[in-house]
């Protein structure tokens, strides 16, 4: 019997370990190499986040041209840089950079593996959640062989730079997309090409931009159009517009899984209950429509019917795709706090209730209707001793911002908020409902105050009648233009608390 046993040889050993060569590049761009011979094992477009092997890619903007920080990426240590001019460094010169970008998206898309498969993901909240949750639970089944597009890269650079990251023996790739116009996402799924595509809500955010909200989910419908043949679609079932996305989809020959509460979803959840930690227990039902029919159980170290929902989506793609559902239960048990998305802190609080501490709750990155609602109404299903709530004004909401703002004022009472500290001019709708609005005898009075920007908010919270307490939990959302997440990170730096509760959220 021979006791050696021979190494399983795979299809993609013969892939280097470089990211990128300079061969490679100049092919996949059409550019010319120059300045010596070099690889990289990464790449950026700003040069304050080169790191030691990347490429930098030198993109002309209207705010700045990227080639006068050339210099600067070839210090911190970028190996060779992609222009279109001349310069004394290893480089690759293309025609345009812009191009040359979208380019090595398509290349790195292309070299996949055929067994690869990738994901797209897009909605008007929850998509970067969700994105992290799809990569968790991948990166987890694959053993590390994920990939998706960081922070929240998800516009006409984001995606393919998050493209031309992408390692060629990348098993599972997971890819954000955003957009504020009609047409964004017809450019972007064409880079990405995915096998399965999630749309997770439709609401009024951008509709600044939009003649309604139909119009929103048409818009949003055409990550449809990159769908590689026999591709899936998953859409919110309890969306009003679920019917128009599931059309689209289907007209670009998509197999459709509707996923939520209602009684049409495929993947349908039955129940969603907190864990004693923070998080929620979910029971949900897979379809016969999925080709798998079961029914799961797992935890998620997110509260919120929100997150609730938005597991279906991850559960669905993730059996989409054939990935282990078991390991995607674990991953999102385990699913880290998302900066600016629901990210809870502990904080060090004088009076109250004694404790020492309070809870506060980042939301900073993003805001709009459909979300601020969410996070309102996990807010009241938080337990503290004093419910505030800081919050920024919505952006981009067009004719209808005045009515979206007053809007909050009836979840805010229902939550249970006491405080409402309310941030920016669009506010100001708000802050009049707040003024006028008819209390029933069992709700609580909101104290509030109004001001014009987050150094005005810092102020207040730093006064001895608006300082958090012990019991206290404090939510700050906004807008990210509002500036509120430098509040978050001042008042969780100033009051950090190493010794209380640490709890986990996910947000959008």
């Amino acid at each position: 019997m021979n006791a050696i046993l021979e190494w399983p040889v795979e299809d993609d050993d013969a892939i280097g370990t470089a990211l990128w060569t300079a061969a490679q590049i100049a092919e996949a761009t059409g550019g010319v190499a120059g300045g010596g011979d070099f690889a990289v094992a990464g790449a950026a477009t700003d040069s304050r986040e080169v790191m030691e092997g990347d490429l930098f890619i030198a993109l002309t903007g209207e705010a700045a041209d990227g080639h006068r920080f050339v210099e600067g990426a070839v210090a911190r240590g970028a190996s060779g840089v992609l222009v279109d001019r001349a310069v004394p460094h290893p480089h690759v010169r293309v025609g345009d950079t812009s191009a040359a970008l979208d380019a090595l998206g398509r290349a790195a898309r292309a070299r996949l593996n055929a067994q690869a498969r990738v994901i797209g993901v897009t909605g008007s909240a929850g998509k970067t959640g969700v994105k992290e949750a799809l990569y968790a639970a991948l990166d987890r089944s694959s053993r590390g062989q994920a990939h998706r597009s960081v922070k929240s890269f998800n516009n006409h650079v984001g995606v393919p730079l998050s493209l031309a990251r992408m390692p060629a023996r990348t098993r599972f790739g997971i890819f954000e997309m955003g957009m504020n116009h009609a047409g964004e996402l017809s450019a972007l799924t064409r880079l990405v090409r995915p096998h399965v595509a999630v749309v997770t809500t439709i609401a009024p955010a951008h509709i600044g931009h939009f003649a309604d909200e139909a119009a929103i989910a048409q818009a949003k419908a055409e990550i449809f159009e990159g769908l590689e043949p026999g591709g899936i679609a998953i859409v919110p079932a309890d969306s009003p517009h679920a019917e128009l996305l599931a059309g689209v989809a289907r007209d670009h020959g998509a197999h459709v899984i509707l996923f939520g509460t209602a009684a049409t979803a495929d993947v349908r959840l039955i129940d969603a209950l907190p864990t004693a930690d923070g998080g929620t227990l979910v029971t949900a039902e897979f379809g016969e429509s999925t080709g798998s029919p079961r029914k799961l159980c797992y935890t998620i170290s997110q509260p919120g019917a929100h997150w609730a929902v938005n597991s279906l989506a991850v559960m669905a793609a993730v059996a989409a795709v054939g990935g282990d559902l078991g390991a995607a239960g674990l991953a999102l048990a385990e699913l880290p706090d998302l900066a600016g998305r629901g990210a809870r802190h502990p904080i060090v609080a004088d009076g109250g209730d004694g404790t020492g501490h309070a809870l506060l709750i980042d939301e900073s990155y993003n805001a709009n209707p459909a979300s601020m609602l969410a996070t309102i109404t996990q807010l009241g299903a938080t337990p503290a001793r004093r419910r505030m709530a800081v919050l920024g004004a919505m952006k981009e909401l067009g004719e209808g911002g005045d009515g979206y703002h007053a809007g909050l004022a009836a979840p805010l009472v229902a939550a249970g908020v006491t405080r409402a500290l309310l941030v920016g001019a669009e506010m100001a709708p708000l802050a009049a409902a707040l003024g006028t609005i008819d209390l029933t005898t069992l709700a609580a009075p909101i104290a509030f105050v109004h001001v014009p920007g987050a150094a005005q908010a810092a102020a207040i919270l730093d006064s001895e009648d608006w300082a958090p307490q012990g019991g206290d939990a404090i939510l700050i959302k906004g807008s990210n233009s509002v500036g509120l997440s430098a509040l978050v990170k001042a008042l969780a730096a100033a009051r950090a608390d190493t010794d209380g509760p640490h709890t986990t959220a996910g947000g959008d």
